[in-house]
């Protein structure tokens, strides 16, 4: 299993990009969660398998149809929390 700490900047908040980013989980298959932050980033905890993770983390760099993406840092995650589903908070 791979889990990953994204962190995704650029015009991503008020765009749909969190609700963008479920449907590519749930097709995908990764489970985790979305957030926005304060500072108008998106943060991003996405596990899974190798594929399914990449397939994500791709899919971050294009963004929803109304964001504009400047710049996705993904960092490995050591937690051992497991996720069953990938939800917005």
């Amino acid at each position: 299993m791979k889990r990953v700490m994204i962190q995704v900047k650029g015009k991503v908040q008020g765009v749909s990009y969190r609700q963008n980013t479920l449907v590519q989980a749930n097709t995908f298959g990764v489970t985790g969660y979305v957030s926005n932050l304060s500072d108008g980033t998106v943060q991003i905890l996405a596990q899974g398998s190798e594929i399914a993770v990449d397939k994500l983390i791709g899919w971050c760099y294009i963004g929803a149809p109304a964001s504009r993406v400047d710049e996705v840092i993904v960092e490995e995650d050591e937690a051992d929390e497991i996720y069953l589903d990938f939800s917005i908070m």
